[in-house]
């Protein structure tokens, strides 16, 4: 290739052509994802994306219609990574908390994406398959199917709420603020409040405060697996026939 001919020095410098990539659903979702991994959902938004991309804003309309389709394309992007089971009505307690448990990790690696679930219904691809496998898994257990269509709102509300307290957690740890020594001056707090007014705060102040957030969330697991349990053995139990 010949050289470029010479210019003045005074001239302003060519620039050298940065190659966009080519625009699509997925580069665009890769490209939030990024943003969103550093930044946080707050700082999702067209065109700090289309920056992201080196294009503008008005390029990606045509493959993703706003910001509240980018962020639903982006809570399912992360629900991907679920493995799902053949439901064993032998196992479903313990299959039950696995998927429950993937779920979490896997909007934990989103920031805290988990907050745009509250308040709506996940329906992308990968969250009806998670949610066809989780219902599944507690039919085949014998739940009933109305406590089976309820508790996946339930166990999703949990999940999200933990998973977006996992964040804020990670961001106060980020920005150089110790989780622990807030927890630390709760239970001094609760320990220091006249027993003869909270004597059950003042008494428990010690293990509210123990256990760490995967201890705490199969703490919570465990609590609604043993209650659609509960609704199982209650489901299957023989009626009392009439005189």
């Amino acid at each position: 290739m010949a050289a470029p001919d010479p210019e003045p020095p005074w001239w302003t410098p060519r620039k050298t052509a940065v190659p966009r990539r080519a625009l699509s659903r997925e580069a665009i979702v890769a490209a939030a994802l990024a943003v969103l991994r550093t930044e946080g959902m707050d700082a999702v938004s067209m065109r700090r994306v289309a920056s992201e991309l080196g294009t503008g804003p008005a390029s990606l309309y045509a493959h993703v219609a706003n910001k509240d389709e980018l962020l639903e394309l982006l809570y399912d992007e992360l629900l991907a990574s679920i493995p799902v089971v053949e439901p064993d009505a032998a196992r479903w307690r313990e299959q039950s908390i696995e998927l429950w448990t993937a779920s979490r990790d896997a909007l934990a690696r989103g920031g805290d994406i988990a907050r745009f679930s509250l308040g709506r219904v996940p329906m992308g691809p990968n969250a009806l398959r998670v949610a066809e496998s989780f219902m599944a898994i507690l039919r085949i257990g014998g739940v009933p199917d109305q406590a089976v269509a309820w508790a996946v709102d339930v166990v999703g509300m949990y999940v999200s709420a933990s998973a977006v307290e996992d964040a804020i957690t990670a961001d106060l740890a980020a920005a150089g603020r110790d989780p622990g020594a807030y927890y630390g001056q709760v239970h001094d707090y609760f320990a220091s409040l006249p027993a003869e007014r909270f004597p059950t705060i003042a008494a428990l102040a010690k293990p509210m405060m123990t256990g760490d957030g995967d201890e705490r969330f199969r703490f919570g697991l465990e609590l609604l697996v043993e209650g659609l349990a509960a609704l199982v053995r209650t489901s299957a139990a023989p009626r009392p026939t009439s005189p």
